[in-house]
């Protein structure tokens, strides 16, 4: 069933007495089966793949990824669709479908259970918006684990996972995401591609993952990242004069060439690290 045709969706929902898509579940069902075919393009699988799908909802895109061969982890938490998917489970087909909350369900046992032991997991999926940012969250730092992260996303979010410093996009999200991956933006899906229709424009996005610094703890530095970046319109020399003064504040800047009246917004990834590291230092005690 061509579950990215409007009417075999409906057909499929009433059969399985799915009354009506959940907006409290993000629960927008693709329904162009050109846009399926340039996710799978764009995540170059081939049968010695494991992909986790997160949310996978009626299976369209479950279906899409199992025709390339590969193994799919599916992680659903509405019961009507993770029951539905198990119809997908053939002899041609490696499917595993677990019936729990993405942020709940102890991730990296399963992808160790079930990934394959010589190669690393792509996420690929349409995720739940409202739960992007929890989402990134839990598989970004699993770089060990996975390899690729390709997902649908709103654009809005798209933007910030993606921006460069200085832009206005820029945040303490992009940050995150850089710190564990190389993002990229694919392309921009249009509402008109789901059923029912969103408000807002989507994208794909690909985020290639790479080991973090090993010179940081990462829970530390994000403290200090969500804390300059909450008052990301004070000068850095202001809003951390708690923990440094001006005057070397200043000169950490001025050594990575800014100016001292800058703002987080202005740093880069690789400026932000130094500028913590010298203040976690003996820079500023």
């Amino acid at each position: 069933m061509s579950l990215f045709q409007p009417s075999h969706l409906l057909r499929f929902l009433e059969s399985i007495g799915h009354k009506a898509p959940s907006k409290r579940l993000s629960q927008n069902f693709l329904i162009d089966g050109n846009i399926l075919k340039k996710i799978i393009a764009a995540a170059h699988l081939t049968s010695q793949d494991v992909v986790l799908e997160i949310g996978p909802g009626p299976g369209a895109l479950t279906e899409a990824l199992l025709a390339t061969g590969a193994t799919v982890i599916a992680i659903e938490k509405d019961p009507l669709f993770a029951q539905a998917l198990t119809r997908l489970q053939t002899a041609n087909h490696s499917l595993h479908v677990f019936e729990s909350d993405i942020l709940a369900i102890p991730l990296e046992k399963v992808l160790k259970t079930h990934g394959a032991s010589h190669k690393k997991v792509k996420v690929i999926s349409n995720l739940p918006y409202h739960l992007t940012s929890a989402i990134f969250g839990k598989i970004l730092p699993l770089g060990e684990l996975i390899e690729t992260v390709i997902v649908m996303v709103q654009k809005e979010v798209a933007d910030r996972i993606v921006a460069s410093a200085g832009s206005k996009n820029y945040s303490s999200f992009s940050v995150f995401t850089q710190f564990y991956s190389h993002p990229k933006l694919l392309f921009q899906v249009s509402p008109h591609c789901f059923y029912p229709k969103p408000k807002v424009t989507s994208a794909v996005v690909e985020c290639k993952l790479h080991p973090a610094s090993e010179n940081v703890d990462p829970s530390v530095f994000f403290a200090f990242i969500k804390e300059i970046f909450s008052a990301r319109r004070k000068m850095l020399t202001t809003s951390l004069k708690k923990k440094c003064s001006a005057e070397k504040i200043q000169k950490i800047l001025h050594s990575l060439g800014y100016d001292h009246r800058v703002r987080p917004e202005m740093l880069s990834l690789e400026s932000l690290l130094i500028l913590f590291q010298q203040i976690q230092s003996s820079a500023c005690t």
